[in-house]
């Protein structure tokens, strides 16, 4: 029987408020409107995002659905959508692509407007919600919400894959992979030859190894107060992995020591803390490197460093989503994984059911995972 049209009860993980576990709850999901999309959301990646708003680092309005690396099926369509239709594979977008925003105009940027990243409303474009729990109407989490059975996006915010693609894979295009990957390939574009630091070997930082070394780089040094993720980072591409407590010196002497006095030629901050985003910045080659803000900050957070740095002439640039336009990139991203250009698999540690969040949540704090994908 067609669920177009109707109300859907179904599981979602709520978080009522910071700081304490989700909550499996039965909630109700709105019919699209107008220019939205609903999605049967079938696989979805823990993200350090989502943890970030858990922990407060991240503003957002509680209570919220949070998921944002999924993939699914579109289940109903609204009025006016041409870019999907029912039963399509399709991924959701934090990052929409509107096509007429500044950003989306331009060859140099990617982050649309119509992103709830820097806005943190938690809401559909109209400003309302689709998700109500206990007579409680509930946010939404930057354009997508993927901690639940279904889920409602504007048609900006979601694009159609390739039919065959593993959506238990595929998701971690729709942010950790292509996070990592593209700040490399396409934000930094690294060149062949090269030397690169990567801080922080999670799941992103190991997508920026993936990325530098598909991008030639001869000399990739992976940066890490656990070494426990070493073997996985150079399985992946590294040349040399280090731990800042192994040395008494500050990491950038280390980096520079390790590059005959040059520094590299690119860094990646892939951890989201502003010492870390100095020391990778002084770490970079001082008149042409390149460094790369990919670790998200806190909300309330400043920075503090010398000038100098900068007035050698380094570059230091964000970068969200991997710089990709989203529509444009993720269905050929999918297309070169199932074309095996790279794998996904080394990324993937954990596969759990959904009702395993809490769970999920524990092993990222701790450190015992890459990615964790849940299972619906």
């Amino acid at each position: 029987m067609s669920t177009a049209g109707k109300v859907i009860k179904c599981k979602a993980a709520v978080a009522w408020e910071p700081k304490k576990p989700f909550s499996i709850e039965q909630i109700e999901v709105d019919p699209p409107k107008a220019h939205e999309v609903r999605i049967k959301i079938l696989a979805t990646g823990i993200c350090r995002s989502d943890d970030h708003v858990i922990t407060g680092a991240f503003a957002m309005p509680f209570p919220i659905v949070l998921g944002h690396e999924a993939a699914g099926v579109v289940e109903s369509v609204g009025e006016g959508v041409t870019c999907v239709k029912t039963g399509d594979k399709v991924i959701p977008l934090f990052v929409p692509q509107c096509g007429k925003c500044y950003s989306c105009r331009s060859t140099k940027g990617n982050l649309c407007n119509e992103t709830d990243i820097n806005k943190g409303k938690g809401l559909m474009p109209d400003g309302t919600s689709r998700f109500t729990c206990k007579g409680k109407r509930l946010h939404h989490y930057i354009n997508t919400s993927t901690f639940t059975e279904y889920t409602v996006v504007h048609e900006t915010s979601v694009v159609k894959i390739d039919a065959a693609a593993p959506l238990e894979k595929v998701c971690l295009i729709g942010c950790g992979f292509s996070t990592g990957y593209g700040a490399a390939v396409q934000t930094a574009q690294v060149e062949p030859g090269s030397s690169c630091a990567i801080f922080g070997l999670g799941g992103v930082g190991l997508s920026v190894v993936m990325g530098c070394k598909a991008a030639g780089a001869s000399r990739i040094i992976g940066v890490d107060i656990n070494k426990d993720k070493f073997p996985k980072a150079r399985e992946l591409g590294a040349t040399d992995c280090i731990n800042p407590l192994d040395f008494k010196k500050p990491i950038n002497e280390v980096l520079f020591d390790m590059t005959d006095g040059e520094g590299v030629d690119y860094s990646f901050e892939v951890i989201g803390r502003t010492d870390t985003m100095t020391a990778a910045l002084a770490s970079c080659q001082n008149n042409v490197g390149t460094s790369i803000i990919v670790g998200v900050p806190p909300s309330a957070s400043q920075i503090t460093f010398n000038p100098l740095l900068l007035f050698t002439g380094r570059t230091w640039k964000g970068s969200v989503f991997g710089g990709w336009k989203s529509k444009d990139a993720v269905p050929k991203l999918v297309s070169d994984f199932m074309g095996k250009k790279f794998t996904l698999d080394p990324l993937i540690t954990h596969t759990l059911p959904f009702e395993k969040i809490n769970e999920g949540f524990d092993l990222l704090r701790a450190g015992k995972s890459i990615r964790t994908v849940l299972t619906f």
